[in-house]
Order: structure tokens, then sequence, then C-alpha cells
């Protein structure tokens, strides 16, 4: 784990105990990579297990949609909204590693949860919620911009002539949801690994994510990148590739929360 941080922020908020958020540099986002990297090679087992097994969920859900486009663009991007629920498994591995721990078993992860249902429980329903909306939002705009287009599967809808032609709709289909992402993600980053490793209730989680989030924008836009950057990748390989990245992002993100909050 990287020790290049700055000075403490101590965020206030009515009736909540926030943890002080600490400030990074613009390398931090690569240190995070290369510690989750270093996590991942001492649990290479455990950590490519999930590996394939998210990326074979991710492959399937994708082409059981392949010829609905509105449900295919929304479980492709909705999957980079539940990825940081997913990655709870390798936040509890790189969280053993991190205190010279026996690795669990190989489904323990699985049962992460425990250490805080309640809270987790609610940003669940809350992952729910946003994901309902974005299926709603997504068939809205299909159905407005590409109605009448032909367009019936995902080949079609890739296709350089369709990308082109409906421009306009790529172009407002992206920017809704990077703004949605954006907000899931500044939600996320830091509330979930948190949650797991501190009894917190789910308002103070989401709080501190966003206080985090917030605090060190450029530097969190700059990791919000990179992630959206190597999912792409993961996804243009038809998940072969996810197979590693997301392990690899899981455990990177354990870091990117244990140097942006403050130790107890």
């Amino acid at each position: 784990m990287s020790t290049h941080t700055q000075h403490v922020f101590h965020p206030h908020a009515a009736s909540m105990n926030l943890p002080g958020i600490r400030s990074v540099t613009a390398d931090q986002p690569f240190r995070w990579l290369r510690a989750g990297a270093q996590d991942m090679a001492r649990a290479w087992p455990l950590s490519l297990f999930y590996g394939v097994v998210f990326a074979l969920l991710g492959y399937v859900m994708v082409q059981a949609a392949a010829e609905r486009p509105h449900l295919v663009m929304w479980l492709t991007s909705g999957f980079l909204f539940i990825a940081p629920v997913l990655a709870t498994v390798f936040y509890c591995v790189s969280h053993r590693l991190e205190h010279h721990h026996k690795l669990p078993k190989l489904f323990v992860p699985l049962l992460s949860w425990r250490a805080n249902p309640g809270s987790l429980g609610l940003f669940l329903v809350m992952l729910v919620f946003v994901l309902i909306s974005w299926e709603r939002v997504s068939a809205i705009m299909v159905g407005l911009f590409l109605r009448g287009s032909g367009i019936s599967g995902l080949g079609d809808l890739l296709s350089v002539a369709a990308v082109t032609e409906h421009i306009d709709f790529f172009v407002a289909y992206f920017a809704f949801g990077a703004v949605l992402a954006l907000l899931v993600f500044s939600l996320s980053v830091v509330s979930l690994p948190m949650m797991l490793h501190r009894k917190v209730d789910f308002a103070t989680a989401l709080v501190t994510s966003f206080m985090a989030t917030r605090h060190n924008f450029p530097v969190m836009l700059l990791w919000g990148i990179v992630i959206a950057v190597l999912v792409a990748v993961g996804m243009a390989t038809s998940f072969i590739a996810m197979a590693v990245i997301f392990p690899l992002l899981g455990h990177a993100s354990w870091h990117a929360y244990r140097d942006l909050v403050e130790r107890e």
C-alpha cells in the first residue's frame, strides 16, 4: 500500500462521525493498480477463480440480451454499477493479506457481507433502484432515437454505419450514462470497502465516499477513467481479459480505500 499522501481533511456533517479524508497525488491510481497486482499474485487461485466466474457472468448476461439493443447497452453500462458489489470478494482477500492472515477458503469471501449486513443491504436496495431507473431511461432513449432504424441486435448497433448515422443517440446515451456512472462511482468507491472493514452505517459510508471523491476530484476522476478503460478492454475481448482485469481492479480498489480514508 502506498504512503504518498498529503494532509488530512476532516469533513463535518450533522449527526455523523466521519473519518478524516486524505489528500492523494496524481500517481496514486497507478500505485493502487500495482498494489492490486501484488495482492492478485499472492492470492492468484482465489483471484482468478472469481475473475473467471464474474467474467462468465458478464458474458452470459450480455449475450442473452444480444438481440435487444437497449438491454445489451443497459447491461454493458450497468456492469460498471454492479462491479463494486461483486468486488467485495477481493476486498475480503486484500484485507486478509494486509493483516498477514491466512487466505480464506474458496467460498468464504462470498460471505463477507455478514460483517455489516444492514448497511450493505441498504446499498444493494439503492443500487437496484438505480439499475431499474437506468433500464427505463435506456429503453426510452433507444425508442426515441432508434425507432424505425432497423437495428435489431448487438452487431447492428455496433456497426460503423449505425454509429455514424445515429451519432446523436450515442452522444446523448453516453453523456447521460457518464453522469450517472460518476454519481454511482462517487458513492461506492469508498463506501463498500468501508462497510466491510468498519461497523459504519449506510449513510456515513456514502457521505464519506462522496467527500473523498469531492476532496480528491481530479485524482478520483482519473481513477474512474482508468477503471472505465480497463473494463472496456475486458468487454471488447468478449470478457476474456475481464478474468484478470476484474480482480486487479477489485484488489486495487481496496488500496484506494485504505489510502483515502484515515485509519481508525
